[in-house]
């Protein structure tokens, strides 16, 4: 399996971090991961991690200036994409078609080949902009998945609420992830 990971300027990027370490655990999958510059600041004022840390756990890292990167084609066939965090600026890039970045671009190519793209906003209070613009890429088969943490699971500590959104994110591609506490009814 090969995921695009975009990694944007909201905060909230040890969600990525974290998503990143599983994945690099996971034999069966290689990720792309793509940083914004906003999304390198917000590492190191939000995480004890350094960029270095980050950049070493995909399997392959491209510069998100660089809109020739392998995951600007549709011919570079992955099984799919996850942005998080996604600020709002990069969602509203995706539901505009403005693609002036490699994420962007690289989100606009899952969006035209049918392949998934899930986008974790982070962001409070929602505008209506903001709902407008999830519901048009929702309504196109986009897959919107805030980080909102879950307390039906009764979590002890922040790596719960983070394991759980983790664990939310890898359903989507069918990836089990047994650090997540799951609803038991």
């Amino acid at each position: 399996m090969d995921l695009v990971i975009g990694v944007t300027g909201a905060t909230g990027i040890i969600y990525a971090v974290k998503l990143l370490e599983v994945l690099k655990n996971n034999k069966d999958v290689n990720t792309h991961l793509i940083i914004s510059e906003w999304a390198q600041k917000n590492l190191v004022l939000e995480t004890k991690y350094s960029i270095d840390y980050l950049e070493s756990l995909p399997t392959f890292l491209y510069d998100n200036k660089n809109l020739g990167g392998k995951t600007s084609s549709g011919s570079f066939v992955t099984d799919g994409m996850v942005i998080l965090p996604c600020s709002m600026k990069t969602l509203s890039s995706i539901a505009n078609g403005y693609d002036d970045n490699l994420i962007s671009r690289s989100a606009g190519v899952m969006i035209k080949e049918g392949r998934k793209l899930i986008l974790c906003p982070r962001e409070t209070p929602l505008s209506p902009i903001h709902l407008e613009n999830m519901l048009k890429l929702s309504r196109i088969g986009v897959k919107i998945i805030p980080p909102m943490p879950a307390f039906y699971n009764k979590p002890q500590s922040i790596d719960d609420i983070i394991n759980h959104h983790v664990m939310k994110v890898l359903d989507q591609f069918e990836i089990t992830y047994d650090k997540g506490k799951r609803w038991n009814g």
